[in-house]
């Protein structure tokens, strides 16, 4: 009786706004009492729209009344305080917006310590204490505080669910397994969810395993960051530093580069203007001659219309091939000589008049006015990659393949080779990569002999051992296999493509790597066109040839740029 009475005491002396034990207790004129602070903090946000009312009945006041000590309440708190009874418990607090109360208090109810799956009904922990002293009660379940608690009652039967239903996935009472679920499959509802937790807990692995590893790319990418940033700092340092110590050289050949710039700017110019000149002329032409045909359609006389018609003369071919649409490719200008400009930035200092007659010779090579869509021989032979910018690479050659001294020829032979190891070799097929990556428009062509060779496009990280690094078995390559009867496969992703063609030893590759254009040609006294591949380049590509017939050879063959149709 002594314990209830403090509970008793500790409730009375609470305030109903911060649940706590009175501070500076005050009492209103409707009879409530409240901390001070409390009540004030209260009004003053009520003070906002108008309204002041008694935080517990209600009562609302047309002037803010005045705040009157409690004098009894004000010793009361003290001798608790003495008594070293500083709060209410936890357990005594009452229950707010988003708490379970107690389904067993009247009145103010308290906050439900716990649910009970027997009862069905959430108990604060004064009424929770038959459930840990009564030896029945003993054998209940409990719960955490649960609001759905009464979600455990069958609606049909007001019985608790106890069995899950496998076949229909769903909770359900011992009636309904009787029922409307008899012959069903069920366990208990207990098993179900020992089961299932087990199964969230894989899920639960998985996802924090994706979390860890989603941490650590975050983690990698803020290291990427300051890293670029870094590179960057440095890049600009340096950059700034170049300018200061080259400026007097890069005055000197800059001047004559855009002399001959402006020189050849003039040539490509005049000869746009002159085609255009030759184009306006046979437009003229073709309109005149247009009106006379439409005069001609309206002759109604027979004879006259067919003696008109046949001394008509013929209509002269077109003598200028139409341009390219700059729609689909963009047209190539000067981009080449401001590549060369900036390659050429660190070797200046030393050798400054040499890497200006590079850039100055990078001029007549832009590719103003070429073909973006080539399909003669002579026009691919405009992107043709120079004998010096495409070699194969020693370290990525198979064992059983020979490289010529210029490293442009690859055979294939019946000795192993005693390489050197390297991380790039190709251990699985006699396979081969170019030294040297492959952007912008570019073309090249493979002469080959004996039973058959491969001819390859692929990425510098295709595998180097096991049946990913057969070109053409991945997503990282693309290939056009070579076979002596004068048939063609192309390959890629293992997806294989017969092609019918003639007996020739020569094929061209034309690589548009911006606009993801692959073609394959074979070359004899006409170009066909063997394949053509539209995709998208995710990096730079290599040149790859695979010999895997002893004997057979394949070698890059020089295309010279002035090659006629």
């Amino acid at each position: 009786m002594a314990k209830q009475g403090d509970q008793l005491d500790r409730e009375k002396l609470c305030c109903s706004i911060c649940l706590d034990l009175l501070t500076d207790p005050v009492t209103i004129p409707c009879g409530h009492s409240y901390c001070k602070s409390c009540i004030k903090l209260r009004w003053d946000e009520e003070e906002k729209d108008d309204i002041l009312s008694c935080p517990q009945c209600r009562q609302i006041f047309k002037m803010r009344p005045a705040l009157v000590k409690n004098i009894v309440l004000t010793d009361l708190v003290e001798e608790l305080k003495k008594t070293g009874l500083q709060a209410a418990p936890a357990d005594l607090c009452y229950a707010g917006p988003g708490d379970v109360a107690c389904d067993f208090c009247t009145g103010r109810k308290r906050k439900a310590s716990k649910s009970c799956l027997q009862c069905l009904v959430s108990y604060c922990e004064q009424h929770l204490q038959p459930h840990y002293e009564v030896a029945p009660l003993k054998k209940h379940k409990l719960l955490k505080p649960s609001a759905n608690i009464q979600e455990n009652i069958c609606s049909r039967h007001n019985e608790v669910m106890k069995i899950f239903c496998l076949t229909d996935q769903q909770c359900i009472c011992y009636l309904c397994s009787m029922d409307e679920h008899k012959g069903h499959n069920t366990v208990s509802a207990e098993a179900e969810m020992i089961n299932k937790k087990k199964e969230l807990g894989l899920s639960r692995q998985k996802i924090q395993r994706r979390i860890r590893d989603q941490e650590n790319h975050v983690k990698m990418l803020q290291q990427e960051v300051v890293a670029i940033n870094c590179s960057a700092d440095k890049a600009v340092t340096n950059t700034e530093k170049l300018s200061t110590d080259l400026v007097n050289v890069i005055v000197r050949g800059s001047t004559a580069v855009k002399r001959k710039i402006r020189s050849q700017q003039f040539t490509e110019v005049s000869r746009a203007k002159k085609l255009k000149e030759k184009l306006e002329q046979e437009l003229v032409e073709l309109r005149r001659k247009d009106t006379e045909l439409e005069k001609l359609s309206h002759t109604e006389d027979q004879i006259q219309f067919l003696h008109n018609y046949v001394s008509l003369p013929p209509l002269s071919k077109c003598t200028l091939c139409p341009l390219p649409s700059s729609n689909t490719h963009p047209l190539q200008y000067f981009e080449n000589v401001s590549k060369a400009v900036s390659e050429a930035g660190g070797k200046l200092t030393g050798t400054s008049t040499e890497e200006w007659n590079k850039i100055s010779m990078t001029v007549t090579e832009v590719d103003v006015l070429l073909p973006q869509d080539p399909k003669t021989r002579a026009e691919l032979s405009q992107y043709a990659v120079q004998r010096n910018q495409l070699t194969l690479n020693p370290n990525t050659a198979n064992t059983r393949l020979v490289l010529s001294e210029e490293n442009r020829k690859a055979t294939s032979v019946k000795d192993t080779q005693s390489y050197i190891g390297h991380p790039e070799r190709f251990m699985y097929n006699a396979q081969v990569l170019s030294r040297q990556q492959l952007t912008g428009r570019c073309y090249w062509e493979v002469q080959w002999s004996g039973l058959g060779v491969s001819v390859a496009v692929a990425y510098k990280d295709i595998a180097r051992t096991g049946k990913e690094s057969v070109f053409g078995d991945n997503e990282k390559s693309w290939v056009l296999e070579c076979c002596s009867n004068g048939n063609y496969n192309f390959k890629h992703k293992g997806n294989r493509k017969t092609i019918r063609g003639r007996q020739s030893f020569r094929v061209g590759v034309f690589l548009d790597h911006r606009a993801g254009i692959l073609s394959f040609y074979e070359i004899s006294e006409t170009v066909t066109v063997l394949h053509r591949v539209q995709t998208t380049f995710t990096q730079p590509p290599y040149a790859g040839l695979g010999i895997c017939y002893f004997g057979s050879t394949a070698e890059l063959c020089e295309v010279r740029r002035d090659i006629k149709s």
